[in-house]
């Protein structure tokens, strides 16, 4: 398993200000990188709620964290369900919340979920064993005018029409069950000349078929809200994003709600962390405090 990297961590721990003996929740949790450097700052009893859905960065972050672990409690849950999974916590304050959106390098690695159009596997992509709807299902039940729209609406993909189209031709003969063979239909469905460049063609087709097998806009946007119910007066809210939906629906709450912006512009990775970990290329980090 590769070394996790976290994506602008100097940038985040900056923003949350984490001071001695504060209590933090990680929504997104992964594989503790963010955490650790949380967990430092609160010495020697601040608290931290270590939230994920995958039970596999659950207990990698156990481990991860263990120097630390009798001041962390772990959640395998979703950060929707954030407000309830809080009435269990037993501190007096919540003074920061860090949202961390991105896919781990571990996910898009593993051979069995189905994350990746590098290689080939099952296609999956469900963040949760708990959920039950497979980006299979998506790709081979939904309608032509479902398929377009999913790829417009999630993945900001021009060619969303006929890649909609190529997968209903492609599906009669049998069904689409593996990232290979989506691949295939995406590069038949896209025109040679917008093969290249530092994006993968198939990019914005499996970030849609991702959103919606686990429903990330929803959660997103439930998550937010539960997190500035929960958040103490002076508390601060930090969120990662990597794609343009989601940037749009945290720079908006943040202007709708009762909060002092820290960040007016997202802040973005520098070109030496780009180098050592490419992922932070499409990172955007906002900051906010709660006013009251």
């Amino acid at each position: 398993m590769q070394e996790h990297v976290p994506v602008l961590l100097k940038e985040t721990i900056a923003v949350l200000n984490p001071q001695s003996n504060q209590n933090f929740i990680d929504a997104t949790v992964g594989f503790g990188g963010h955490s650790r450097e949380i967990l430092k700052k609160t010495t020697p009893r601040g608290r931290l709620l270590a939230i994920d859905q995958d039970p596999v960065a659950i207990s990698v972050a156990k481990k991860n964290l263990k120097n630390y672990i009798k001041r962390v409690d772990f959640a395998e849950k979703n950060f929707d369900e954030l407000g309830l999974i809080i009435r269990d916590w037993c501190v007096d304050t919540v003074d920061g919340i860090l949202f961390d959106l991105g896919v781990s390098t571990y996910q898009l690695q593993s051979t069995r979920r189905g994350f990746s159009f590098l290689g080939d596997s099952p296609l999956d992509m469900r963040m949760s064993s708990k959920t039950i709807k497979t980006a299979a299902d998506v790709v081979n039940k939904s309608s032509f005018q479902e398929l377009k729209r999913i790829l417009q609406g999630y993945g900001e993909e021009p060619f969303a029409g006929k890649i909609a189209s190529e997968i209903i031709k492609k599906r009669v003969d049998k069904p689409i069950m593996r990232t290979g063979e989506l691949v295939e239909i995406i590069g038949q469905a896209i025109p040679e000349r917008f093969k290249t460049g530092k994006i993968h063609f198939a990019t914005k087709t499996f970030q849609a078929l991702r959103i919606v097998v686990n429903d990330e806009i929803d959660a997103l946007e439930n998550g937010l809200k539960q997190a500035l119910q929960v958040l103490s007066p002076g508390g601060r809210i930090a969120v990662i994003s990597f794609h343009s939906l989601e940037d749009r629906i945290v720079k908006r709450f943040f202007k709708e709600n009762n909060l002092q912006i820290l960040t007016n512009k997202p802040i973005v990775a520098s070109e030496e962390e780009i180098q050592v970990n490419p992922k932070a290329r499409s990172a955007k980090l906002r900051a906010a405090i709660k006013i009251s």
